[in-house]
């Protein structure tokens, strides 16, 4: 029986030789993605863009959905290897229409991508109710999954990658009441539980899909400058996690702390291309390795709650009903 990263049984380094100052392109080196077939989700600002670049770089032919395809445009100009599409990955039949249209070209699908994601928002609903972050950080990535989960078989060989975060460690998923309908709303509690989402669907994921030459992983990008992220955060919310000071400045060892982009899509571009991880899957990875169990919230690595095989099936099946998709991986 092949062994599962459930309990974080495969959560241990492989000796990938990276750290936290790698980029995206020293750990690409080498690596020739001809022919390949990728799609990255917010994959034309950040992280994404940095991702979206050095796949492309590669050889591969990178897909990138976008909400704002006039911003996606813009900010993709001149690079080689680039098509793009319009989703929005907090409405439904946006992410069908989207998948549909790359399952009628025929194509298979060899790396996705999941990136898109947003943070620190008020409490707002999707067109079902459900709160916006857990609808677009991961029952997005569900939904969009299951409907090109033909096309990744088809590759006889691909990788499912979800951008998720150290963040998971605010929250456990919140069984009983995701979508905050008799609990008092807090961003960051919304936040931590739809990135232990994350990880709990790349670790049932893999289980289910290796069969099928189909690996899923999770990762953390680290703490990184320059993003789009944190656009809607009140200044308040920073400094009572300690970023800023009384003033608004950022602390100068969380200045020194923060990562580049280049450095910040290290991770991901290491989970969806090195050699490392062809006999690998379900585990959680940041600074391009497979990262250890947390020993306790605000260390490094991945809590243990995340790596649940209980929580992770019983994951699995709320997702179908509150999407709606029977998800069989067949």
């Amino acid at each position: 029986m092949r062994q599962t990263n459930y309990q974080g049984a495969l959560q241990n380094p492989v000796g990938s030789g990276f750290n936290t100052t790698s980029t995206a392109s020293d750990v690409i080196k080498g690596i020739d993605l001809t022919g390949k077939i990728a799609i990255v989700t917010g994959g034309n600002t950040g992280i994404g863009l940095e991702t979206t670049r050095v796949l492309a770089a590669a050889g591969a032919t990178v897909i990138v959905p976008s909400r704002d395809m006039e911003k996606a445009k813009k900010n993709l100009q001149g690079m080689p290897n680039i098509e793009l599409d319009s989703m929005d990955l907090i409405e439904p039949a946006s992410i069908d229409g989207f998948a549909e249209k790359f399952l009628a070209s025929g194509r298979p699908l060899h790396l996705l991508i999941n990136n898109a994601g947003i943070m620190w928002v008020p409490l707002r609903r999707n067109s079902r109710g459900m709160e916006s972050q857990l609808a677009i950080n991961y029952l997005g990535q569900f939904q969009l999954v299951a409907r090109l989960w033909p096309a990744l078989k088809k590759a006889n060989g691909a990788r499912v990658i979800n951008v998720s975060s150290q963040g998971h460690q605010f929250a456990p998923f919140h069984f009983d009441d995701p979508h905050f309908l008799h609990r008092q709303y807090d961003t960051l509690q919304a936040y931590g539980q739809s990135k232990t989402a994350s990880n709990l669907f790349a670790l049932e994921l893999d289980n289910r899909s290796k069969a099928f030459g189909i690996r899923a992983s999770s990762l953390h990008p680290g703490s990184i400058g320059g993003t789009e992220l944190g656009r809607e955060a009140p200044l308040e919310l920073f400094q009572q996690m300690g970023f800023l000071d009384a003033e608004g400045n950022m602390l100068p060892e969380v200045l020194a702390s923060l990562k580049t982009i280049p450095q910040g899509a290290a991770t991901t571009v290491w989970a969806a291309t090195s050699p490392l991880l062809n006999n690998i899957g379900g585990v959680y990875c940041e600074d391009a390795e497979v990262a250890t169990i947390a020993t306790s919230p605000g260390t490094g690595g991945v809590m243990a709650y995340s790596l649940d095989e209980a929580n992770a099936k019983r994951l699995w099946h709320l997702s179908e009903q509150l999407t709606g998709i029977p998800f069989e991986t067949t």
